[in-house]
């Protein structure tokens, strides 16, 4: 579904990707973890080509985007869906707005149509009553639910999360992860995760890669990513205390 061959990213004259090359399976979870500035979202960006690598090729479906024109750009990022950290929502908008905005801008399906399935989406996750307030009205997980509302109103094949339970509290951001879960096994997205939040990553990931100076320092299922014998991996892991005895080993997350 997404492939890097041999990625290589300069910025201000420091190397942020170093010749890292992986692929996202259709289907799976895939998250990308490491500490801030290690080249995650720059990874992120190079997927839907809002940067160009300085080396390699990417390939989306099998096509190559580095250096697509601007029509078949447009019909291969009409595949993903993106939640962006801030969640990015209109402010003078409501909610269902919100999540309308692109059917509006991108398509001329009726409005009748468009309230069917914004209204669908919205039950989906849980925000039937909140369709009339606006984002000054909600809390930080709700504001992440809405972005989320939005990211798959066109009904995309990859959804692209960027620190999806940032700033949120343990407990929602355990609703998030199930949402996560949710737009895989009933929906069948393909997700590809940027987080800091390891706990979050050994609950929704079916593969973990983790970055470390611009490098892939490990890429592996979640019980394989613990066992790591890689010393920046377990450094990470134990600065959010987490061993190699915890849920993840004793297989609760196999319905992943």
């Amino acid at each position: 579904m997404i492939r890097f061959e041999n990625i290589t990213k300069n910025l201000g004259g420091k190397t942020v990707l170093n010749d890292i090359s992986f692929e996202v399976e259709k289907g799976e979870t895939f998250v990308i973890v490491g500490l801030s500035g290690a080249g995650k979202s720059v990874t992120l960006k190079h997927m839907i080509r809002l940067m160009r690598p300085d080396a390699g090729q990417i390939k989306i479906a099998g096509e190559s985007i580095e250096l697509m024109a601007k029509r078949p750009l447009e019909k291969i990022r009409a595949k993903f869906g993106v939640l962006f950290q801030s969640s990015a929502l209109l402010q003078w908008m409501s909610v269902f707005d919100n999540v309308a905005l692109p059917l509006r801008e991108h398509t001329k399906v009726s409005e009748t149509e468009i309230a069917e399935r914004v209204n669908a989406k919205l039950a989906m996750l849980g925000l039937a009553d909140a369709k009339d307030k606006y984002p000054s009205d909600l809390s930080g997980g709700m504001c992440k639910r809405v972005g989320l509302a939005r990211a798959i109103i066109m009904n995309p094949e990859i959804v692209l999360y960027d620190e999806p339970t940032s700033g949120l509290d343990p407990v929602t951001s355990r609703r998030i992860d199930d949402l996560i879960l949710t737009m895989r096994k009933e929906l069948g997205i393909t997700s590809v995760v940027v987080t800091h939040d390891l706990h979050s990553a050994l609950a929704i990931g079916t593969r973990i890669m983790m970055l470390h100076h611009g490098k892939i320092v490990e890429n592996a299922p979640p019980e394989d990513f613990i066992h790591s014998k890689n010393k920046t991996v377990q450094s990470f892991l134990a600065s959010q205390y987490i061993t190699k005895r915890g849920p993840w080993e004793r297989g609760i997350n196999n319905d992943k």
